[in-house]
């Protein structure tokens, strides 16, 4: 059996937060609130009233702010899973490519001609 290494949350990969156990604890609440997004009248309620919603679920005051400010890697570094996030993603009208360009520091159409440059 290996031990893990301690790490950062941040790693030499921009945009990129390390999700393990101590990042699902902090989380949890958000990670909730977003397995809920699965059914679409969820969705619509908290498009409703976002406040509401994060009260409802107790997120704390960095989930909230990144919810507030559209803020999808925010959201990551507030321990949230970017499968669930992805609900987000779309409540926002983001795409994966949108996404990506936050995750590499380039803006959506950047991230795209990055992609077609790969293939």
């Amino acid at each position: 059996m290996h031990d893990m290494p301690s790490h950062d949350y941040h790693i030499d990969i921009p945009g990129t937060t390390i999700f393990d156990g101590k990042q699902a604890m902090k989380g949890y609440a958000l990670n909730k609130m977003c397995y809920d997004f699965n059914r679409a009248e969820n969705r619509e309620a908290f498009r409703a009233d976002e406040e509401a919603w994060m009260e409802k679920y107790g997120l704390n005051e960095q989930q909230k702010a990144a919810i507030r400010a559209r803020d999808v890697l925010g959201l990551l570094d507030a321990g949230g899973n970017i499968y669930y996030l992805a609900k987000f993603a779309g409540i926002f009208g983001l795409g994966v490519q949108d996404v990506g360009g936050m995750q590499t520091g380039k803006t959506t159409e950047e991230f795209k001609d990055y992609l077609l440059s790969q293939a």
